[in-house]
């Protein structure tokens, strides 16, 4: 006969297992969610984008064993608002950081603690959190409350300070909030002193993702969100000014024999590194049995740069768009977009959604079982990435701003109509679905659309002091 302690002892067993089991459900259906994002890498540097001459095979097999998008738009044009769109989940007209600020005012480029994170959003769900890489939302000396720690992340190593980023081979990088000296030797030129290397020992986005592998093999028992923000093809401006070469990478790799300038060598293999580093992760993945269980977002923070002095015709960054970095036209912001989740995102297909940063937000809290904050304009693509296009919402508008040289602004009307307009000149209308390099301007055959962009550009932004509109100075 069994006892009434053996009973219980049975139905306690029996309930562990039940909690255990039910745990297990919920964390299958919480995927890990790793976004991983390029800096300054064009619409056309990728092979699965058009890209014929540098090679890029592993991004190529993750967009043929995921979904790859067509028609994403990064959060602005610049690095420090288009991470601030990416973080918050509001446009560029919402989000605390509008531009990149200079040393005299630090905190314009500073998330604040009212601000709310996609970091923070699920932590509060239960996920683990950690950003390896390159911030530039949050710096020691005048602008702390934008600390990485302080929204929403458990971990942090990489850069604080956008512009040392530029230093690939950089003598210190941050551990949470203490410096982790390297063995580099820095020629400390430039504004934030990043200046460029004179001995080249350890390259800042290996070490990153040495840390993003060490990372998913550590936390594959319980959801975590990690972004991996890494820093090439991004120039070293400072070295490009000073040797003529801003292309810093520790080897040509495949173009070492190529008769090319050392600068598009360097461009090219910077490029190829960083696929190198992304193929691993997803092996990685895979290695430790967690990869139908996580969603990978690959993206750019915007268009391609020319500040390497490496030749744009030989590599067409923008693909058929026109413009580049800090442009309004899609060369400077519609970025190369991939989603990788074996058996929940369909193989080999391609997405035209017209989508941007602000997008995660809203995705990331959907697939955490959470909500999201009610001020963002993010739409969560869930049911995009999972085979339900009917059912995915759209955007009527995206919209971006710009403050360098004047103020500027851009919006897209249902995908298709983009509305560009400098600070008192009449606004631009261009047709992108028959004109895809913004070349003719159609606002004079347009009136009444004219004027209905013209109205939205006037009511899409909130006030920020920081960030107020200034006309061009003549």
């Amino acid at each position: 006969m069994i006892s009434l302690r053996q009973r219980l002892g049975v139905l306690g067993m029996v309930l562990l297992v039940t909690v255990a089991s039910l745990a297990a459900a919920h964390a299958a259906d919480r995927p890990n969610i790793v976004v991983i994002l390029a800096d300054d890498l064009g619409y056309g540097e990728v092979g699965c984008y058009g890209q014929s001459i540098i090679q890029t095979p592993r991004l190529d097999q993750m967009a043929a064993e995921g979904m790859r998008f067509t028609h994403f738009y990064a959060g602005a044009t610049v690095c420090a608002p288009s991470r601030s769109v990416l973080m918050t989940g509001q446009h560029h007209g919402h989000t605390r950081v509008r531009g990149n600020a200079g040393r005299t005012n630090p905190q314009a480029q500073a998330l604040l603690d009212e601000d709310v994170t996609v970091a923070e959003v699920l932590a509060a769900a239960g996920y683990r959190t950690a950003l390896f890489g390159k911030w530039g939302l949050g710096d020691v000396g005048g602008a702390e409350s934008g600390l990485p720690r302080k929204q929403g992340f458990a971990e942090f190593f990489g850069y604080l300070n956008q512009h040392r980023a530029h230093n690939h081979f950089p003598d210190y990088l941050w551990e949470n909030e203490a410096k982790v000296m390297l063995k580099n030797v820095v020629e400390p030129v430039g504004d934030f002193g990043g200046g460029y290397a004179t001995k080249q020992v350890e390259f800042a986005d290996d070490l990153f993702a040495e840390r993003a592998l060490e990372y998913v093999s550590r936390e594959s028992e319980q959801p975590f969100f990690l972004y991996w923000s890494l820093v090439v093809p991004h120039a070293n401006n400072e070295r490009t000014r000073a040797l003529g070469n801003g292309a810093n990478v520790p080897d040509f790799g495949p173009y070492a024999e190529e008769d090319w300038p050392e600068q598009d060598k360097g461009h090219a293999a910077m490029i190829t590194r960083l696929d190198q580093h992304v193929g691993r992760l997803l092996d990685r993945l895979k290695e430790q049995g967690i990869a139908e269980n996580t969603l990978v977002i690959f993206t750019s923070d915007n268009g391609p740069h020319n500040e390497s002095r490496h030749s744009l015709d030989r590599f067409t960054p923008s693909g058929p768009y026109s413009g580049i970095k800090r442009s309004l036209t899609d060369g400077g912001i519609r970025v190369p977009t991939i989603c990788w989740w074996p058996g929940r995102v369909p193989a080999g297909s391609e997405s035209g959604f017209v989508g941007s940063f602000a997008d995660v937000m809203a995705t990331a809290a959907d697939l955490a079982g959470t909500e999201a904050p009610g001020n963002t304009d993010s739409l969560s693509l869930v049911p995009e990435l999972t085979g339900h296009a009917d059912q995915q919402p759209q955007h009527d508008y995206l919209y971006w701003e710009f403050h360098e040289g004047g103020f500027r602004q851009a919006c897209l009307y249902q995908g298709r109509w983009k509305g560009i307009r400098r600070l008192g000149e009449p606004l631009q209308l261009f047709d992108t679905d028959a004109d895809v390099a913004e070349e003719n301007d159609v606002a004079a055959a347009h009136p009444d659309l004219s004027e209905k962009l013209a109205s939205y550009l006037d009511t899409a932004r909130w006030p920020n002091p920081n960030w107020e509109p200034r006309p061009r100075r003549r």
